[in-house]
């Protein structure tokens, strides 16, 4: 508080002399009180605009302050739309907890902080009402979607893997698609990045991305030079780390765009010092090194295969040594093992020649090696942090969903 106080005053006083630039751009045509904008049958009123412009203002945010008031209050209408449709609702005392969170972020109480804002033109009703919007929200999200987002110990594996030292000196190869996604076609916008997403195939991806892509690349179909991992945002880092090459992210909400990026190659400069690994692969024989049936074997294996799973239905009814299942430090691993395994992806496969026989090997997982309670701990962070990113992404593309359908008019 004892910093933030005087730099909101300061931001305050500066918004103050700025008073008439809000009413300008305001509506005050006319009754302020009467709806400017409707949602789904809901209106919203000048003076609604007008108070979450000058709060908006005071929180010093970007862009168009009209614009950005009428999106913050559309969407605020069709959350609590949404929130009534499903039968929730939020308490008093849930609203003031929600306030005091709020104001907490400027280290303030609620008190400090509605005295602070009222300086500067903002009504208490009006940051409640933007609290409660909020809250109905998240109501609604852990209603629709709870018990749905099943995390598994390969997803935290990997997650850990991203999140080490590992991806340092890492290059990637990267296809970029950046879709415009101005107010009212956000849905539309979110439609197609979810369309690029499923895609399989950087030619397909190209194709899309010359049609739809506002970038520069977009005349190379999005394609991208090789470029340090560590060049790109931090949030895009572990994303990417996850990926298999020919797949592409979820859909990436920008400022007034969505973005969905493509992985077609990896290359992994390692790092000294980088923490113990331990690793997950399966060695699957195919039989005598040289034969012409062991070489068709291994083609029609590895076209059957995607991941390490499906191994374990190829080896039903053979012998058990038929499949070895192994999981290790990496610096206990046979050298010769370990120096393919080093040069893998997560899903990829390599034949190698052990005792005259031809063996298929597949890495699985690739994790730090994690002890104790150091171990549990991290790992039941890292789930959470996975439940919430998936809850985001869930909850991002529903509401685009309804946005797209919500009947919104203006007088």
């Amino acid at each position: 508080m004892k910093r933030f106080l005087p730099l909101l005053a300061l931001v305050i006083a500066t918004s103050l002399g700025l008073g008439a630039r809000v009413e300008a751009q305001g509506y005050v045509q006319g009754n302020l009180f009467a709806p400017q904008i409707t949602v789904n049958g809901h209106g919203i009123t000048g003076f609604e605009i007008n108070q979450r412009m000058r709060l908006m203002q005071l929180l010093r945010a970007p862009g168009d302050l009209r614009e950005g008031a009428e999106k913050a209050l559309i969407e605020d209408r069709l959350r609590l739309d949404i929130a009534k449709q499903m039968g929730l609702s939020v308490s008093e005392d849930e609203i003031a907890a929600g306030m005091a969170e709020f104001a907490g972020r400027a280290n303030l109480d609620t008190e400090q902080f509605l005295k602070a804002i009222g300086e500067g033109g903002v009504e208490p009703q009006s940051f409640r009402d933007f609290v409660r919007a909020g809250l109905a929200w998240r109501a609604v999200v852990r209603e629709k979607y709870r018990g749905s987002i099943n995390i598994h110990e390969a997803d935290i594996d990997r997650a850990l893997l991203a999140e080490s030292d590992l991806g340092q000196g890492t290059k990637v190869l990267l296809s970029e698609m950046i879709i415009p996604a101005p107010a009212g076609e956000e849905g539309r916008a979110m439609a197609i990045a979810r369309e690029a997403s499923a895609l399989r195939s950087p030619a397909a991806f190209a194709e899309m991305a010359e049609r739809v892509s506002s970038a520069p690349s977009k005349a190379r179909g999005g394609r991208l030079d090789w470029m340090p991992l560590e060049g790109l945002p931090a949030e895009l880092r572990p994303v990417l780390l996850r990926l298999k090459p020919d797949t592409a992210t979820q859909p990436i909400r920008l400022p007034n765009a969505v973005a969905v990026f493509m992985l077609r190659g990896i290359q992994d400069g390692g790092k000294s010092g980088a923490p113990a690994m331990t690793l997950d692969y399966m060695l699957y024989a195919l039989g005598p090194t040289g034969a012409a049936a062991t070489a068709t074997a291994a083609q029609k294996t590895i076209a059957e295969i995607d991941r390490c799973n499906d191994l374990y239905g190829l080896a039903e009814g053979q012998p058990a040594d038929r499949l070895l299942v192994e999981s290790a430090p990496a610096g206990s691993i046979d050298p010769e093992i370990g120096a393919a395994l080093a040069a893998m992806d997560i899903g990829e496969t390599r034949v190698i020649a052990r005792g005259g026989n031809d063996m298929l090997l597949m890495l699985c997982e690739r994790a730090p090696t994690l002890v104790g309670e150091e171990a549990a701990l991290d790992r039941n962070g890292t789930r959470e942090r996975l439940v919430n990113e998936r809850l985001r992404v869930l909850a991002e593309n529903f509401f685009a969903d309804q946005l797209e359908t919500a009947v919104i008019t203006r007088p």
